[in-house]
């Protein structure tokens, strides 16, 4: 049987509602949200008893979603926000866009900040990563020409 696709990547995030608020204006749709707990979803995640709120965002072409979870039940455990982009395991999501300037000045208004400078890639992209809300670690490419 043959892979299908990507069916999302998920981010925990500390508030949900800034983070929804940030996406949104990144352009991504909030598909649904939902809370959800009980015994199956501990037997999934292997947390047992856990009570998570989660928002699902899709991409404006509908082929990719970003699931952001806050867990309420257990608690979040441990903080990579603050790791470097060589930090094994790490996690960054990386976003296509018409327009990185305009984009970076729309998003600075919601506290996003950039990690290092926005560069050009051998005149086919250009490229830079912003620290979203919570410190995300979020990458953003223009295709040039």
């Amino acid at each position: 049987m043959a892979l299908k696709r990507m069916d999302n990547v998920g981010i925990v995030v500390d508030d949900l509602e800034e983070t929804i608020d940030f996406f949104r204006d990144l352009g991504l749709e909030l598909e649904g949200r939902a809370a959800i707990e009980g015994e199956w979803a501990g037997r999934v995640t292997g947390l047992g008893d856990q009570h998570v709120e989660i928002a699902m965002m899709r991409t404006p072409d509908g082929h990719s979603r970003l699931e952001l979870s806050r867990f309420l039940r257990p608690p979040a455990v441990a903080d990579h926000r603050n790791a470097p982009v060589n930090a094994l395991g790490y996690l960054r999501v990386m976003f296509a866009l018409d327009d990185i300037d305009e984009t970076l000045e729309r998003l600075r208004k919601r506290g996003a900040q950039l990690v290092g400078e926005v560069v050009d890639y051998q005149d086919t992209y250009r490229l830079c990563y912003i620290r979203g809300p919570g410190g995300l670690l979020i990458g953003l490419a223009q295709e040039l020409g």
